[in-house]
């Protein structure tokens, strides 16, 4: 079996932080755990100081918020696995998920998986969010001809070589789009599969706003035209 990196950036996640780590540490694909404090003001980093890992782990604290994209790019530097993927610590996303993300690599012909996920009343929190991710999904296959049904879900999974190759400039949630662009960009034909997921909403912490999804669009429109 391949190795595998999970790369979780953190900001201020004190209420789901320890449920999260206690999930992957549970799974065995995983070969080691990358966690980026990204300048958290509350008691993330205590709870991370104070935890004695099952898996071979390495924190590191910033001192500052720089955004989602710059925590992933610091993670991605100390890495060392063969294969990568981005866990972020707010439970809406399921570890369990790990062995199906990773079947597909046992193919030839694959060299990226998303996990895709499946919108209903149980595990969707706003209309509106399910249609943006929607809208902007929808122009991504448009700009770039291929048919995803979900570009921005958390759950990407590549070679570490190749997440490093890609040359990410993106520091907010913009990154998402970024790797989509870049990966369709260069021709990579990106292998779905079925996810668990359940939003949560803005009084547990949600933090995308539709300005995020305007993000999206120019990100993957300036990619799509090479600027």
């Amino acid at each position: 079996m391949r190795t595998l990196s999970v790369l979780m950036p953190v900001h201020n996640e004190e209420r789901t932080l320890e449920r999260v780590l206690e999930a992957v540490e549970a799974r065995p694909e995983v070969s080691e755990l990358v966690i980026v404090d990204d300048g958290s003001t509350d008691r993330t980093r205590a709870i991370l100081d104070a935890r004695e890992f099952r898996v071979p782990t390495r924190v590191i604290h910033q001192d500052s918020n720089r955004g989602k994209g710059a925590a992933v790019r610091t993670a991605l530097q100390a890495a060392g696995s063969e294969l990568a993927l981005i866990q972020d610590a707010d439970l809406e996303y399921d570890p369990a998920d790990y062995a199906r993300l990773l079947e597909p690599f046992g193919r030839d012909d694959v060299t990226v998986v998303f996990g895709t996920r499946t919108f209903t009343s149980h595990n969707a929190y706003s209309f509106w969010f399910v249609v943006g991710g929607k809208v902007t999904t929808l122009w991504g296959n448009l700009l770039y001809n291929t048919y995803l049904s979900d570009m921005h879900g958390a759950y990407k999974v590549m070679p570490l070589a190749l997440w490093r190759d890609l040359d990410l400039r993106a520091t907010g949630f913009e990154f998402d789009s970024e790797v989509t662009g870049k990966l369709l960009r260069r021709g990579h034909r990106i292998y779905e599969v079925p996810i668990h997921y359940s939003a949560r909403s803005r009084a547990e912490g949600k933090k995308l706003t539709w300005k995020d999804g305007v993000g999206s669009l120019w990100t993957l429109t300036r990619i799509r035209a090479g600027i």
